[in-house]
């Protein structure tokens, strides 16, 4: 009985340490599922969290890509309106080539026609200048001629009215007639016997002579009484002064001197004109009744076209210079 219960004991024994055993397995195997199921869960959330971060890092990618595309669109917008800018200033390029080729074209015209005007300037110039030598020389010869009849009446300590710019002596028909009469009284012709002949002598001495055109007598009245009766007066007061002239000249020229006496002598009426007036501006009509004993030389008249032509030469200088300023201020503004 006792080897009966001691073996079932045993076979106890074996199936509880078989069942520990297995209990043991089991436990074993609990925890490898325990851990394998931490280690599953660890990883999962690890990879949870990888996700999270890989998605929160493809947002922020994507929204540095939107920002970068919304930049990139700014600038491509930029860029259209500067391409429209730029075809629009290309486009006032083109016309303002067009525009500064038609200014060139104007500008070469415009420089050929004052290449020809300034030809044309450059040999009118030569010619005045060549004139102008002319008219200093014949001014020289009056301012000449002047200074000698003042020099020759100082000489002779005669007190006379010789003007200083046209040389004109002035006779005081007070002196040299009565009141209303053409005939020369005892003084006048004693006053003229002192005067002619040294304004004649200097006249006719060889150096002026040849630039002399003429010896004129000019009678004048003052402004009473009629024009006619005053113009018959006052020529025949000049034509007795030319006549009581060539009546003395044989005393003190000789006889080619009176011939070229005869030659040049003009006698002249003037009536009223001209009258002399005093300081107030009112008619002085004792100095206005005269008579005036002067000269001219021959190319006076020359003088006097030339001035006019100098003076003509000046406005046409000063509208091509205005022309050309106003050519360069229009180019200034289209450019």
């Amino acid at each position: 009985m006792r080897r009966k219960k001691k073996s079932e004991n045993n076979g106890f024994n074996v199936w509880r340490s078989y069942s520990d055993m297995m209990a043991g397995v089991l436990l074993l195997f609990v925890l490898i599922m325990c851990v394998t199921l931490f280690q599953a869960q660890k990883s999962y959330n690890e990879s949870l969290q990888e996700r999270d971060e890989k998605i929160a890092l493809q947002e922020e990618y994507t929204q540095e890509l939107l920002d970068k595309q919304n930049a990139l669109d700014k600038k491509d917008e930029t860029l259209q309106n500067q391409d429209a800018q730029l075809k629009t200033q290309d486009e006032k390029l083109a016309e303002q080539e067009q525009q500064l080729a038609a200014l060139a074209a104007k500008l070469k015209e415009q420089e050929s026609t004052l290449n020809a005007q300034q030809s044309a300037l450059d040999e009118k110039t030569a010619q005045l200048k060549d004139q102008q030598a002319q008219i200093d020389q014949i001014i020289g010869v009056k301012a000449d001629v002047i200074e000698a009849l003042k020099n020759e009446f100082s000489k002779n300590n005669i007190n006379v009215d010789i003007d200083a710019q046209t040389g004109a002596l002035t006779l005081e028909a007070s002196v040299m007639f009565d009141y209303d009469q053409a005939e020369l009284t005892d003084a006048g012709k004693q006053a003229l016997e002192q005067i002619l002949p040294i304004y004649c002598k200097v006249l006719l001495q060889d150096d002026y002579m040849k630039y002399l055109a003429e010896i004129i007598i000019d009678g004048y009245t003052d402004t009473d009484g009629d024009y006619s009766y005053n113009l018959q007066l006052s020529q025949q007061r000049s034509l007795a002064v030319a006549q009581y002239l060539l009546d003395i000249q044989g005393n003190f020229l000789d006889a080619t001197q009176s011939q070229n006496l005869e030659k040049y002598l003009t006698v002249n009426g003037h009536s009223m004109a001209n009258p002399v007036l005093d300081a107030n501006g009112n008619v002085d009509k004792d100095a206005s009744r005269r008579v005036e004993v002067k000269f001219r030389l021959k190319d006076e008249e020359m003088i006097d076209e030339l001035n006019q032509l100098l003076s003509s030469n000046d406005d046409t200088t000063a509208d091509n210079s205005a022309s050309t300023d106003t050519t360069t201020a229009e180019n200034t503004e289209n450019n």
